[in-house]
């Protein structure tokens, strides 16, 4: 990745598990776009967990870190597994994807939830509650109790064990990612709930009242709610279609949106992108992933569904090369694939025909040449 280059760099980790596997047609699709759309990016593959470890010592080696560091965007595979307990925990922490976001300051995830007609038969909610889902959480990535001090396990004097962590949040932590979620709403349907635990915690109230404050002064124009955050996991349940932006802290977030993966069909479904502060060029530096895990008990066996992955480009495509109608068009492709029944496992209906990780690639691959072509009949 030439530093000279105008191209956008990206930057290709599998990473574990089924990481790999989906991440392969990504980097297809990827290809695809580069080849038929022109799309102007250069891609450069690099390692990441125990393959690169048993090499080097290093769950993160010199050259993946260089080629994450030179990159305008990250598309990451999965991280974790059994293969871990292979590697020191020392080792693992070193090359951690919080210590990837904690470097990067990638403070805004942004996790689409949108709900597929097609596969409302498979989904676990009904067809009439998933009627016209399409709602973004946005979770801010890197404070919050996942990063606060102090922290750790100890031993009291009468013999128990005691583990602890420190919930905490700034001004300027809660205000950013606030600010992320009004200015995403001013595109879409102009409306933001703010979910938080005002009503136990502390950090909660500091973060109720600054988004309140903020929303004053710059985003009167946009409709703000708050929920606390047991109300909200059963508001994506009883009814996701009344969201539009969701904004909350970090484990709210965590837990948030995989509830509301199933008003999607399936974890597998969901894409995300973890952005970091706008420099003064007007970039900033981006890592697209999918939600799901590293999935171990089905990695190596080409079943997983790579949709996540693959609607991670879309993301990209977005927000990074500034490409909206590539992106739509990505993403028309996959619900294309989806209403002609193309299915993986985790979203296959009774009887249905599954297709294997490769096979939705095709799948997905064959929808965009077919309405690629007709744009151009």
């Amino acid at each position: 990745m030439s530093t000279q280059s105008n191209m956008v760099k990206v930057a290709v980790v599998g990473g574990e598990g089924i990481g790999p596997e989906v991440t392969a047609q990504s980097r297809r699709v990827l290809d695809w776009f580069a080849a038929k759309r022109g799309v102007p990016m250069t891609l450069r593959e690099a390692q990441y967990g125990l393959i690169p470890y048993l090499a080097t010592g290093k769950v993160l080696p010199e050259d993946t870190a260089k080629a994450m560091d030179e990159a305008d965007a990250i598309l990451w595979g999965a991280t974790g597994g059994p293969e871990t307990t292979e590697v020191p925990a020392a080792a693992r922490k070193a090359g951690s994807l919080l210590g990837l976001r904690s470097k990067y300051d990638l403070y805004a995830n942004l996790r689409p939830i949108v709900a597929s007609p097609a596969l409302s038969a498979s989904a676990p909610l009904k067809a009439e509650v998933l009627d016209g889902v399409d709602f973004v959480i946005i979770r801010e990535l890197t404070s919050g109790i996942y990063f606060g001090e102090p922290r750790g396990i100890e031993t009291l004097p009468d013999g128990q064990r005691r583990g602890f962590n420190t919930e905490q949040y700034t001004t300027n932590q809660i205000r950013r990612v606030a600010r992320s979620a009004f200015e995403l709403a001013r595109t879409r349907r102009n409306k933001v709930c703010s979910v938080d635990k005002a009503n136990v915690l502390e950090t909660s109230v500091v973060w109720r009242e600054e988004v309140i404050k903020l929303h004053k002064e710059e985003f009167s124009d946009v409709e703000l709610t708050h929920l606390y955050v047991d109300n909200a996991a059963m508001q994506i349940v009883r009814e996701p279609r009344q969201f539009d932006v969701m904004v909350t802290g970090n484990i709210f977030g965590d837990i948030l949106s995989d509830c509301a993966a199933m008003a999607s069909g399936s974890l597998g479904m969901l894409p995300s992108a973890s952005l970091g502060p706008v420099d003064r060029f007007g970039r900033r530096k981006a890592l697209y992933e999918p939600v799901h895990g590293s999935a171990p008990d089905i990695a190596g066996k080409g079943i997983a569904n790579p949709l996540g992955s693959i609607l991670s480009v879309a993301m990209l495509l977005r927000l990074t090369l500034n490409r909206p109608e590539d992106a739509d068009l990505l993403e028309k492709a996959v619900q294309t694939a989806l209403a002609s029944g193309a299915r993986t496992a985790d979203i296959a209906e009774a009887g249905a025909k599954k297709l294997s990780t490769v096979q939705m690639g095709d799948a997905v691959l064959g929808a965009l040449d077919k309405i690629s072509a007709k744009e151009h009949a």
